[in-house]
């Protein structure tokens, strides 16, 4: 396999958390798109009459580009510059924003937040390459804590924030604040890389190796991969076709792997070394973050839906009610990092253990509670269960990546924000189309009212559910397979 085409440079412990601070900024801009236009979306049907396919495709557009950016970006930025890519992906992130705020319509909408997922996909594997390449041992540890605090904070503060802009904008025009907001905090943020970021690495003469066939075929499995997820909302008008573009993912699947083992066996760096898998601390990790972020965007989304659509409230209020679950993931999350080291991964099942009793109390919440104080009550669980989620990203990534050596840390850290990229696309859609399916049918037998939010909720929450479940159990089987290969 080739040689990187740059070397470290040694970095003093100021240089090394100005470098990380700078990352977590990126990583929090990213990662607050994911979450905080979800509350939009209501807003976004009655301003620009889109239809619930339009709709999904808003949320997971946004993912499908995201996920097809991250291995390549990450296969560059291991051999050429990360403060370039950093620079490349926030200028054209907060170009996009700006489309998507003065998007007149539902396509020009989706086209802007199709380029924002792939500027998201330039800038995130940046991020964690350099986290994983500047820290070492218990730094680390504490280093992927922080990290993991704020992708908690992010994503459980983003329906909040979008609500708040959206209140200040008005019913109309305020989904539109929530891109505009972009624009002033990739210019504070492309000011950070430009003079906070201090140089990690000094180039090394040689060709960049980007494996075009495997580029295309990777790119052709992803996409026919998540395709008809993007276009399941529920709706009778789904059509059922939409799942025959799995038969082509299958081909492609098998035809990447073909190519991606012949390119490696020539000498040449393939676009995803298929040895990482072969290390279980990574590929057990990745099983489970990618399990895990099926789940918990549809929780939010889900509950997000149900507090306005069933409840009525406005979207500053039903944005408000997760605050509660990123307060207390940020702390569990700092906690978490430090104690990694010392507990491993039965810190990890110890949290999903928390977030699955919470998300099946928050389906029972939303049935009994009466409707006056639901969303008081459903706050109350979103704090247990930020608890338990802070024990799961940030612990996990620091497990997943431990065993992985540094000149692949980007790439390997963009494997496994692909897995979590293509769960959310996949649990959002089958969220959505469980949530919308009981309303069409509910409706349809005459029902209405809140009770059909009820049902609607809990059959969203079911798939919710049993995707934390399934997370859970991955996590119990590395468990046990760790202690046995320890006897």
């Amino acid at each position: 396999m080739s040689a990187p085409n740059t070397a470290s440079i040694p970095l003093d412990h100021g240089q090394r958390w100005r470098a990380f601070w700078v990352c977590v900024s990126v990583a929090a801009l990213t990662i607050l798109d994911l979450s905080k236009v979800n509350v939009a979306l209501p807003s976004i049907e009655k301003a620009l009459g889109a239809a619930s396919t339009e709709l999904q495709i808003v949320v997971s557009g946004y993912v499908l580009m995201f996920g097809l950016a991250l291995v390549p970006f990450g296969r560059l930025g291991d051999q050429r510059s990360r403060k370039r890519l950093f620079l490349v992906g926030l200028t054209l992130f907060a170009a996009a924003s700006v489309v998507c705020a003065l998007a007149p319509t539902a396509e020009v909408l989706i086209a802007g937040r199709l380029l924002q997922g792939l500027a998201a996909g330039i800038q995130m594997p940046q991020v964690l390459g350099t986290i994983q390449q500047i820290f070492t041992g218990k730094e680390r540890g504490r280093a992927f804590g922080l990290f993991g605090a704020t992708i908690s904070v992010a994503t459980a503060i983003g329906p909040t924030l979008g609500g708040l802009l959206i209140a200040v904008g008005g019913d109309q025009d305020g989904w539109r604040w929530i891109f505009w907001i972009n624009v002033p905090l990739c210019l504070l943020v492309i000011a950070g890389v430009v003079w906070l970021l201090p140089r990690t690495r000094r180039p090394v003469p040689g060709r960049v190796q980007l494996d075009p066939v495997g580029l295309l075929l990777f790119a052709l499995m992803i996409v026919t991969l998540m395709w008809p997820f993007l276009f399941t909302t529920g709706s009778p008008d789904d059509d059922p076709r939409r799942w025959w573009t799995l038969v082509l993912f299958a081909v492609f699947a098998a035809g990447f792997v073909a190519w991606e083992r012949r390119y490696a066996a020539s000498g040449r760096a393939p676009l995803i070394p298929f040895s990482l898998f072969r290390i279980p601390s990574f590929r057990n990790g990745t099983l489970i973050v990618t399990t895990y972020f099926t789940a918990i965007p549809a929780l939010f989304l889900l509950t997000t839906l149900f507090l306005q659509l069933g409840v009525g409230l406005p979207p500053v209020f039903a944005g408000m009610v997760s605050i509660g679950f990123a307060v207390a993931s940020a702390i569990s999350s700092w906690i978490g990092g430090n104690l990694i080291g010392r507990f491993g991964r039965p810190l990890v099942v110890w949290g999903l253990g928390v977030v699955l009793v919470s998300t099946v109390t928050l389906a029972v919440v939303a049935y009994l509670a009466p409707v006056g104080i639901v969303a008081y009550a459903m706050a109350g669980v979103y704090v247990v269960a930020g608890a338990g989620a802070g024990l799961v990203v940030a612990p996990n990534q620091a497990l997943t990546l431990a065993e992985i050596p540094t000149r692949e840390g980007g790439l390997a850290g963009s494997v496994g924000q692909l897995g979590q990229r293509i769960g959310t696309a996949v649990g959002t859609a089958v969220g959505l189309s469980l949530f919308y399916a009981a309303i069409y049918r509910d409706e349809a037998a005459g029902a209405h009212g809140i009770d059909v939010y009820h049902d609607a909720y809990a059959y969203g929450m079911v798939a919710v559910a049993l995707f934390v479940a399934v997370a859970f159990l991955l996590g119990v089987v590395d468990l046990a397979s760790r202690r046995r290969s320890r006897d």
